[in-house]
């Protein structure tokens, strides 16, 4: 869908822009951190497709560093019963039933066969405490929706997003979740995941005020730390950055705020979590401009900027991990419309390694310990090929996007100083994202013990809409601060572009098949994997430098790696 509009991306004119870029591989400026490894959905169920085992398999390949997954829904009750077939923004375990005394009944056998899929593909838990299961909702009808593409999004705040009837009941049942989980893998697998409660409480997720999130929090942290005193727990999941007080507020509740389960004062909290998202818009054609898609990096950005301010004016509280726990160009993955039409394209990773590497930049002005960014995508089983949603993949075929985290998985060590004659300002996309000339930015790490430098260049833009190549001068020195005495390096130029790394546009050559044959597919698998632009080759290193250039199309990543 919307495949028009992205085309448009894979032309540009004859003009290339030059740009240089220099990187000190000797000055190194702190660790790197690994942010770019987290990733979710609505739909839990998803996970125990075919296409959902293979995109977690790619997932937990990222490394070096832990891959994490995080998913709605754990707690949420099937309706009907039993019937976990996935669709969008749904999903369900039953988990949690009662008798007809109003016992509970605990059934972990679906939890379960999620979580296996996640591990056995090195994939760990980010695990999301919720939703309220329909014995417990306080007004529990009707509790399931059927959802599509075009759908007004309200109609998904159902029973499930109630307040529990019982505070007793929601907190054991966090107990028995966590204590069935240790004792199946150990406390030592378990103390590796995230537990976190709920999500955007502060919109239509919770049906219920502030204060009785609190209590919610309340109760299922105290109940998880019951079963494993030493679990890693956080929140709150906030929508729209601090959204206004209410990050603060809930900071306020669990520095010194009652404990509503424990009568204490204050309340658990490991980690710090909230949301950030983009604006994308379409803008109708003109007499001298067609109709295209603009993005708006800048709105995400303001949100992270927002939040950190917050948590940096908590002393207490400013050097704990972070987590933005969903980081994204828009704010529904299983909606469709012309100012979603990014999602297929370059357009996606290209926003995606701006965004998250400004919001590494923000972290460091903040002095905030940044954990990660995830990305709320995943995949759709038997959904039309190249079907417009916001997924990492397409019938087992991997978008464009999954290879800029490939790019990132392979930025580890060290951030070393690097710029871009044509980077923008961290104020100036904050204030006009980019909107104006292009970002040629660029993000670079040394690994020492790998004796690696890994260098990331982008062209982007918030316009679908041709532009010029930018024509790069990349210039390395400081190599000599790190190899002494070399004389030459092995150079592999990766590349994601309109003809590499993009099953998208391959796809389109193909006449944009529906039903694929077998070798039209494998062929698509093949392309959709990270590539390189030519064959790894040696280069020359004279006084610790190295000199390349190269061309980069709008919306074109390279990822390059210098090692001995």
């Amino acid at each position: 869908m919307f495949g028009p509009l992205v085309t448009l991306l894979i032309c540009s004119s004859a003009v290339a822009r030059q740009v240089n870029i220099s990187v000190d591989a000797g000055c190194s400026v702190g660790v790197l951190p690994p942010i770019a490894r987290f990733f979710g959905a609505d739909e839990p169920n998803e996970a125990t497709t075919p296409d959902g085992e293979l995109l977690l398999e790619h997932l937990g390949d990222l490394g070096p560093h832990q891959t994490y997954f995080r998913t709605h829904n754990l707690l949420t009750t099937c309706d009907p019963p039993g019937d976990t077939t996935p669709r969008l923004k749904w999903g369900c375990t039953d988990a949690y039933t009662e008798d007809s005394e109003g016992n509970p009944i605990y059934n972990w056998t679906i939890v379960d066969g999620i979580f296996d899929t996640y591990l056995e593909r090195n994939v760990r838990p980010y695990v999301q405490i919720g939703f309220t299961p329909k014995v417990l909702a306080s007004d529990p009808e009707p509790y399931t929706f059927l959802f599509n593409a075009t759908n007004t999004y309200n109609i998904i705040f159902t029973g499930w997003s109630h307040v529990p009837t019982s505070w007793q009941k929601w907190g054991e049942l966090v107990y028995q979740w966590v204590r069935h989980e240790v004792e199946l893998r150990g406390a030592d697998e378990v103390n590796s995941w995230y537990w976190e409660v709920w999500n955007e409480p502060n919109i239509g997720y919770w049906n219920g005020t502030q204060e009785q999130y609190f209590t919610l929090y309340d109760y299922a942290v105290a109940n998880v730390r019951r079963a494993l005193p030493t679990a890693r727990v956080g929140g709150p999941e906030v929508a729209g950055g601090p959204d206004g007080d209410w990050l603060g507020l809930f900071l306020d509740h669990t520095i010194n705020g009652t404990n509503n389960a424990t009568s204490g004062e204050g309340s658990p909290l490991d980690f710090i979590s909230f949301h950030a998202k983009g604006l994308p818009t379409y803008t109708n054609a003109t007499d001298t401009v067609p109709g295209h898609l603009s993005m708006n990096v800048s709105a995400s950005l303001q949100n992270v900027r927002d939040a950190f301010a917050v948590i940096a004016s908590y002393p207490s509280q400013k050097d704990k991990p972070v987590v933005i726990g969903e980081d994204d160009p828009d704010g529904c993955a299983a909606c469709q419309s012309q100012a979603y039409s990014y999602r297929n394209g370059l357009i996606f990773p290209s926003y995606t390694a701006v965004a998250f590497s400004r919001d590494i930049d923000l972290a460091a002005r903040y002095g905030i310990n940044l954990e990660g960014t995830l990305t709320w995508a995943f995949a759709f089983q038997d959904t039309p090929y190249f079907d417009g949603f916001r997924v990492l993949a397409t019938r087992g075929i991997d978008k464009p996007i999954m290879n800029v985290f490939r790019m990132f998985g392979k930025l580890t060590g060290d951030r070393v100083v690097a710029n871009s004659s044509a980077q923008l300002s961290l104020d100036a996309i904050l204030a006009d994202s980019v909107r104006h000339e292009p970002d040629v930015g660029v993000l670079a790490a040394f690994n020492q013990t790998e004796s690696k430098l890994a260098v990331m260049i982008w062209n982007y833009h918030d316009d679908a809409l041709p532009k010029p190549d930018a024509h790069i001068t990349l210039d390395v020195s400081g190599l000599d601060d790190r190899w002494q005495g070399c004389q030459s390096a092995n150079l592999t130029h990766y590349r994601i572009g309109p003809t590499h790394s993009n099953s998208y546009t391959r796809w389109q050559a193909m006449g944009s098949p529906q039903d694929p044959s077998a070798a039209q597919i494998a062929e698509l698998k093949a392309v959709g994997m990270l590539q390189t632009l030519d064959h790894p080759r040696q280069v020359r290193v004279e006084h610790g430098r190295v000199e390349l250039e190269f061309a980069l199309p709008i919306h074109a990543i390279s990822l390059l790696i210098l090692q001995q």
